[in-house]
């Protein structure tokens, strides 16, 4: 009998051998003590689990908890009644309900851009970085893909098809040095970054647009942790703060996180129609018949109308003081900043068994570690939210000093 052939695998751009090779033992650590696939409900801000046990989610990415506001949930319940309808099932190329075109024109004139819904920001990634990998979107060039070490998967993951359009490499996590190198290399650079990590921090915006006006660098952001937590009328860091307003900067975030509802907006500048409309005929599952669903559309439309009142800016001000608060209680590399989520570090050996003695005293924090975070760079994850209280949040301090943490009067 011939021998059949077995495949080496390259591992250019992707190692699941690696990535579940060392990080399913963490995750089963984490099943095992109660810390992963939680079943609770939500009954006035606490969650409950069928044996009975309470406690305070302190990870989540609502941190505006608009999520479970009424105008957010009735504009929900409102669009299903007025179109008729929860999937219209066609790529919207082919036909599309009104709904969409409502949302992205509403998104539009909150964001100052030109907008382009999807069902999710991974999905808009999925579909939008081989395009530009192509030049289908910038000017025509095939750009240099350079991925951000710490790059969200939902961006990674799409190394492999950029790679079958043009070059792609990584670099170290904003290296703006290394970005020079390559803009002075090639005709064409794009960086994928997160705008605002999920562990803490922001991208370079300033150096970035220095390179982006010297060299015609694009930035490719993905902003989601910040978008409505951040910058007036939510319209999130990089909006905030990135001078470069045209081709060269494309912008991606989800509406699942603080904005309270579900799906992703894709923000242009300096996009022409035709731009668009490559979008939604090649931009892989963009183009299939998986656009926002009705009752998406519908909830956020009412979210938008939230963005537009003082009452997110009260939000956003709580959640300030309430970031504060627990900087004043925990020293994390994040104290100081306005970001939501800080880090409190602790070993491989003792992050599981720290995190299920605060899961136990009331309070979830998720322990992080490889592949999340790199190795030796474990820790509990804590996201502030608007809707928690000073108690809950001086509680959770307590108990954080209590499994070793280091409290802020302590710091050196």
């Amino acid at each position: 009998m011939t021998e059949r052939t077995s495949i080496t695998p390259t591992h250019r751009y992707r190692n699941n051998d690696k990535a579940v090779g060392v990080g399913n033992a963490f995750w089963d650590m984490s099943e095992r003590n109660g810390l992963a696939g939680i079943v609770a409900e939500l009954q006035d801000g606490v969650l409950h689990t069928p044996e009975g046990h309470e406690f305070v989610n302190f990870t989540c990415c609502s941190y505006l908890d608009l999520d479970s506001h009424p105008k957010v949930i009735d504009g929900a319940v409102d669009a299903l009644r007025r179109f008729g309808v929860l999937d219209h099932c066609i790529p919207r190329s082919r036909v599309q309900i009104p709904a969409l075109l409502e949302l992205e024109a509403s998104l539009g004139e909150l964001f100052g851009a030109e907008v382009v819904s999807a069902i999710s920001a991974g999905v808009a990634s999925a579909g939008l970085l081989p395009l530009i990998a192509s030049g289908h979107l910038g000017n025509g060039t095939r750009p240099l893909m350079v991925f951000d070490k710490y790059a969200h998967v939902s961006m990674a993951g799409a190394k492999p098809a950029c790679a079958d359009e043009t070059e792609v490499v990584t670099c170290g996590h904003h290296d703006v040095g290394f970005l020079e190198d390559m803009c002075k290399r090639y005709q064409r650079v794009a960086y994928v970054v997160d705008g605002a990590d999920s562990l803490g921090g922001y991208a370079p915006v300033q150096e970035l647009a220095e390179l982006q006006e010297k060299y015609g660098l694009l930035v490719y952001y993905d902003d989601s942790h910040s978008v409505s937590a951040y910058g007036e009328r939510g319209v999130g860091y990089i909006r905030s703060h990135c001078p470069i307003r045209d081709e060269r900067t494309i912008t991606v975030a989800t509406l699942n996180k603080a904005f309270g509802t579900s799906g992703a907006a894709i923000l242009l500048d300096g996009y022409a129609k035709p731009a668009q409309r490559v979008i939604e005929r090649f931009a892989g599952a963009l183009s299939y018949s998986q656009p926002m669903n009705t009752a998406a559309v519908g909830a956020s439309l009412a979210s938008a109308e939230i963005h537009r009142t003082d009452e997110l800016t009260a939000l956003q001000g709580r959640l300030r003081a309430h970031i504060e608060l627990f900087d004043s209680l925990i020293k994390t590399e994040q104290t100081g900043t306005t970001y939501p989520i800080r880090v409190v570090p602790m070993s491989d050996e003792t992050v599981i068994e720290a995190g299920r003695q605060v899961y136990e005293a009331g309070f979830y924090v998720s322990p992080v570690f490889f592949p999340i975070v790199p190795r030796g760079t474990a820790g509990l994850r804590v996201m502030l939210r608007a809707g928690q209280t000073e108690e809950q949040i001086r509680a959770l301090g307590a108990v954080l000093v209590e499994v070793g943490a280091l409290p802020e009067e302590a710091a050196p």
